[in-house]
């Protein structure tokens, strides 16, 4: 959501703060900003000018040089290829240094041989429209050399762009209103409240005695919670002002007429959403909230027809629906140039309804995004005032027809929430003393109303805030703590006695992994969801769709189902890594969901080690820190190049993004558990990934609840220096590289360290060479000349005699 404190401040003075200040307040008190951005700030340094003359470039039959003057004590010439240029034209001009809204900073720069001294300017190139490619054409009495920010009477502006995540708990947020109210409590500033009852009085003195021409009726069955609707005639369509198209634009709504432009502004404003109809098209003036008896196909505006079904909510007149309710108008539905008489509906709607409806259908809009949040009704009537303030200002020939309807649940019936809590209370769950009156201070800046009852306080919350929000004296706490800011509360240890538990086998697993993969692999761990999309399946080709495991009702098409395996994520993870890092490796502990005919499905307890690198190949690397994990954890396994007549149950060999070279079958307890392998470079390509990727799935699933025996020793390091023996031998093509490993393992010589494989090159059809190297050292001595010699001779015969002769 994006937030403009240019609006925010008609509600409230914001303090004399850095916007990145301001952003982090807000972030602390009430939720995540993760942008700061500013509009027009390059407004301020280009300039009206005017053409003095032009003549054609000697070196380009299409561009002009044109003379012109900006204020200046002299006139500048700058190259332009516009259609429309011409002699005395008032225009746009952006000088040097200037930075565009594209991101292109002007700099001096020759075309066809000719300085150009900055730039002449069209409307698209300012991000002030989708105009032509042509100039800028300004008024006649523009003044020449005043700021085009002063010429356009715009505002600089700075926008919070806020994590929507971190706001649906909070439906009194989705309207700069109550982000004003929520910058008021953490500043100590006051709220300006303009829509108060004096303000509905003076809007209602244009209410008619008039019969209404459309009266709403709600069938009890339908999801409409209440909806107020108004009568206008005297419409005239036309633009928005410039101050309006501004601000809609700037929270990333496109400007379209007065009309629409005003049931948008309003919802940024207030957070409601309202639809206005063009009541010519409402056939016999009936406005009738129900459900569909029937499937329904419908047109909405997007000019989409969609598949409704019995159940819906729609508003329909007397023969079809017109609005798909919460969701989206119907194509016919709206405000057109033509229009001159309106019907401006301001509802609320249950918000279960709108979101299952909304997900069914995959259409997703400002609009449902609020319902879904569970809005209150007693807001909608200061909406539909707000509405027709705003059109009264804008069309002065409009008038009301009659007064505003309403059909739905009694309002008067409403009975506030009163919470009781007290000063100490508070202080003692927060760990932080806080006063009596600064607790009322801080409930009275959120619109909350107190009252003393001996040493406790009665807190009378506002209708905004209990449709989902506040329920409990818990929630009273956190609204305190979080105005008075958690950073600001002091640290301090909980007296209690703490006893030790024992932690589970698959915990405990847990852990060692965690622990071996960030110390040792120098990978980072990554959480990614259970759900995945048929999309992402199809996108990796994966053989198994899980259709079986779909979710009825799931909130997105990208993850509707539960996810076959963790290999499809961690290649989007790939994807989205690869434009910030040339290497990197991660890890996943997850768990993998395949159908099963006796318990419907099973859930696989899995590990899966990922390892990308832009220019170097890191298959040997992921396996010996897989086989290192695996020795780690008292794990006795082997790899093997084939599964012959077995299926490996972790990755089919159907799978196309095997590599056909570089993958290996591990074996744990008898059975294949898991795999290691690189993906096949058309499969990287398909997520457009330049380099290398390997991963390893192991399925901890069926010893994940046994204990693990620890059988690390301490070994001090070695205070004397190692020697490193690389050879190279040759081994069958069908074998698998580690195999080269086994006979040095069981080789019996003390000063031997370690051993591992550091290359692996293909010499022909039938063979394969393999690179090992060997690591000698004596923790008591140096190792001289002989005693190396000794071992290395004693390596090289060890492979020789185990059939893997060294390469000639």
């Amino acid at each position: 959501m994006l937030i403009s404190l240019n609006w925010v401040n008609d509600f409230v003075t914001l303090p004399n703060l850095d916007a990145d200040d301001l952003a982090n307040s807000f972030t602390m008190t009430t939720a995540e900003v993760e942008e700061v951005k500013t509009t027009f700030e390059h407004l301020k340094v280009i300039q009206v000018a005017q053409i003095k003359s032009l003549r054609k470039h000697p070196e380009a039959d299409k561009l002009n040089l044109v003379t012109f003057d900006f204020g200046g004590k002299k006139t500048k010439e700058v190259v332009c290829g516009a259609p429309n240029v011409r002699e005395g034209l008032k225009i746009p001009y952006a000088p040097l240094g200037t930075t565009l809204p594209n991101g292109l900073t002007l700099e001096p720069k020759k075309i066809r041989g000719i300085l150009s001294d900055g730039m002449l300017c069209s409307e698209v190139e300012l991000g002030l429209g989708e105009g032509s490619s042509g100039l800028m054409e300004l008024s006649e009495d523009a003044p020449i050399g005043q700021s085009m920010l002063q010429y356009l009477d715009l505002k600089a502006d700075t926008i919070l762009d806020v994590d929507n995540k971190s706001l649906t708990h909070r439906p009194d947020l989705w309207g700069h209103y109550g982000i004003a109210r929520e910058f008021a409590a953490a500043y100590e500033k006051e709220l300006k409240k303009p829509f108060d009852k004096n303000w509905e009085k003076k809007l209602e003195a244009h209410f008619t005695s008039d019969k209404s021409p459309i009266t709403p009726v709600v069938d009890k069955d339908s999801s409409g919670l209440g909806y107020f609707g108004l009568s206008l005639d005297g419409i005239e369509v036309g633009p928005s002002p410039a101050w309006m198209v501004a601000r809609l634009e700037a929270c990333g709504l496109r400007a379209i007429n007065n009309i629409v432009d005003i049931s948008n502004y309003v919802m940024l404003e207030l957070g409601q959403p309202l639809h206005i109809f063009d009541r010519e098209t409402i056939k016999e003036n009936k406005i009738h909230i129900h459900t569909l008896k029937e499937n329904t196909k419908f047109t909405t505006l997007d000019e989409m027809e969609r598949q409704l079904i019995a159940g819906d909510t729609v508003i329909s007149d007397a023969k079809e629906p017109l609005v798909l309710a919460g969701i989206m108008g119907g194509l016919h539905s709206g405000v057109t140039d033509k229009t001159k008489k309106i019907f401006i509906e301001v509802a609320n709607w249950q918000a279960e309804e709108v979101r299952k409806t909304s997900t069914r259908l995959g259409l997703r809009t400002d609009s449902s995004q609020r319902f879904e949040k569970s809005l209150d009704t007693h807001q909608c009537y200061r909406t539909l005032l707000r509405t027709l303030e705003l059109i009264l200002e804008l069309c002065p020939k409009a008038k009301v027809v009659g007064k505003a309807e309403y059909d739905g649940e009694d309002l008067s019936l409403f009975k506030p929430l009163v919470i009781k809590t007290s000063p100490k209370r508070i202080s003692s769950v927060l760990g932080h003393e806080v006063s009596e009156d600064k607790l009322i201070a801080i409930f009275k800046s959120l619109d909350f109303e107190v009252n003393k009852a001996d040493d406790d306080l009665l807190v009378t919350l506002p209708s905004f805030r209990t449709t989902k929000d506040i329920e409990y004296e818990a929630c009273l706490i956190e609204e305190v703590g979080r105005i008075i800011g958690y950073d600001n509360i002091e640290p301090i240890s909980p007296k209690s006695d703490i006893q030790t538990t024992r932690l589970e086998p698959a915990k405990v697993l847990t852990r060692k992994i965690q622990s071996f993969m960030t110390m040792h692999g120098h990978s980072l761990e990554i959480m990614t969801y259970p759900l995945i999309g048929n999309k992402l399946l199809e996108k990796a080709a994966w053989p198994n769709l899980n259709e079986e495991l779909v979710l009825v009702n799931s909130l997105s098409k990208d993850a509707d189902r539960m996810r076959p395996s963790l290999i499809p994520h961690a290649l989007q993870t790939v994807a989205l890594n690869t434009k910030n890092f040339s290497k990197f490796n991660f890890f996943e502990i997850g768990r993998s969901y395949l159908s099963d005919e006796k318990s419907f499905s099973s859930e696989r307890h899995q590990l899966l080690v990922g390892m990308y690198s832009k220019s170097e190949n890191v298959f040997l690397e992921l396996i010996n820190n897989i086989e290192k994990l695996l020795s780690s954890l008292n794990i006795n396994y082997s790899l093997e190049k084939e599964t012959g007549k077995f299926e490996n149950p972790i990755v089919s060999n159907e799978w196309i993004g095997n590599h056909p070279h570089e993958h290996l079958h591990l074996r744990i307890m008898g059975k294949f558990q898991g795999v290691i392998s690189s993906v096949h470079p058309l499969m990287l390509k398909n997520f457009k990934v330049k380099g290398n990727f390997s991963y390893a799935v192991i399925d901890f699933t069926d010893f994940a609840d046994r204990p693990l025996k620890d059988k690390t020793k301490y070994v001090p390091i070695s205070k004397f220096p190692s020697s490193q023996f690389d050879c190279t031998v040759l081994i069958d093509k069908k074998e698998p590289a580690a195999n080269v490993l086994v006979p040095l393992k069981k080789l019996k010589v003390k000063e031997l360290s370690s051993v591992s494989i550091v290359d692996v090159f293909a010499l022909n059809d039938k063979q394969n060479s393999v690179t090992v190297r060997a690591v000698f050292e004596d923790p008591a001595k140096t190792l001289d000349s002989e005693a190396i010699k000794a071992s290395e001779d004693a390596v090289v015969g060890a492979l020789d005699k185990a059939g893997y002769p060294l390469k000639a």
